[in-house]
């Protein structure tokens, strides 16, 4: 149509001027050809570099975007393409970072079980009840770190059903406490639960919830500090819905700054109490079972130490 009407006005104009048509016809289609030509090339151009960029991505280059000054479907597709870049190259780091990460939170325990392995093979260390333990801690932590990746690795899948079931929260709560205490002898727990408190959640899963949580707060207390526990119904204008959960030590408490980054994967808090700070999946897959739940869950203001919140909706009563 473009093409069309330039030609026409190039013959009305050559006749104007005194041109035949058979002279003026010719030269205007080629002039009509060219600029269609030239606002064809503008406009097919951002489609040239999305090709382009799309065999670059191919090959693991995702640094390359679309340039385009068009608001019409063309720049709307070269927007999109370029949230699409970001998102990949996003991913792609994160990939690469957690191999990075996991490899090394591998490699430590093995280091260190190989290290006294062989010291007992080559007869160097005597294999004490101390270096037995020790070579156990080593695995158990192992053990822990590949649960954790299992778990995040459903986490990555997004199909996990949740098994919803009423249970009583004083009750779950005083098993899962003595189960820590088992493992951390040295650690001093006050509970806060009201009987006949019941929850509805599933029941492994908030168990993984409040043991991470617990487990967390013991190795950053510091010797005889004490871990309090509490739970109540929601505050929310509905006193019959709703868990609120908390868990609180007398640590160095985390930083305001720092607070949401701990949720993190492989964000792991290094203090005097624990060296380690642990694999740094714990946290994150706690976040992900309360979001799972359709709850929240914050490091909230404290006096003294971390006091870690967890809200699940659900019927209580």
């Amino acid at each position: 149509m473009g093409t069309a009407v330039v030609a026409v006005l190039i013959v009305l104009w050559g006749y104007y001027l005194g041109f035949r048509a058979r002279h003026t016809l010719p030269v205007g289609v080629l002039i009509s050809l060219g600029v269609t030509q030239l606002l064809a090339h503008g406009m097919t151009a951002p489609l040239r570099e999305m090709t382009s960029a799309a065999r670059a991505m191919a090959r693991g280059d995702y640094s390359r975007r679309v340039r385009s000054t068009s608001r019409d479907e063309v720049g709307e597709l070269a927007l999109a393409f370029n949230r699409m870049a970001a998102d990949l190259a996003a991913v792609d780091r994160q990939r690469r970072e957690f191999v990075a990460n996991v490899s090394h939170e591998l490699r430590t325990p093995i280091s260190a079980l190989r290290a006294v392995l062989e010291n007992v093979a080559d007869g160097v260390t005597p294999a004490t009840p101390e270096v037995i333990e020790s070579a156990l801690g080593q695995t158990e932590r192992l053990g822990r770190l590949v649960t954790q990746l299992l778990d995040l690795s459903r986490v990555d899948a997004g199909a996990v059903p949740l098994d919803l079931m009423p249970f009583s929260a004083d009750l779950f709560v005083s098993e899962v406490v003595s189960e820590i205490r088992a493992g951390h002898p040295e650690g001093r727990f006050v509970l806060d639960v009201p009987s006949g408190l019941t929850v509805v959640a599933d029941r492994d899963r908030l168990h993984q919830v409040l043991a991470n949580l617990l487990d967390n707060a013991v190795r950053h207390s510091p010797p005889g500090g004490v871990v309090s526990v509490l739970a109540r119904p929601a505050q929310d204008g509905r006193p019959d819905h709703g868990l609120v959960l908390e868990v609180a030590d007398e640590g160095p408490g985390i930083p305001p700054a720092e607070r949401a980054r701990v949720f993190e994967r492989f964000t792991r808090g290094v203090t005097a109490t624990a060296p380690d700070g642990g694999t740094g999946l714990g946290l994150a897959i706690v976040k992900w079972v309360v979001e799972l739940h359709g709850g929240r869950i914050a490091v909230v203001d404290s006096p003294y130490g971390c006091r870690i919140r967890v809200q699940i909706p659900g019927g209580t009563s």
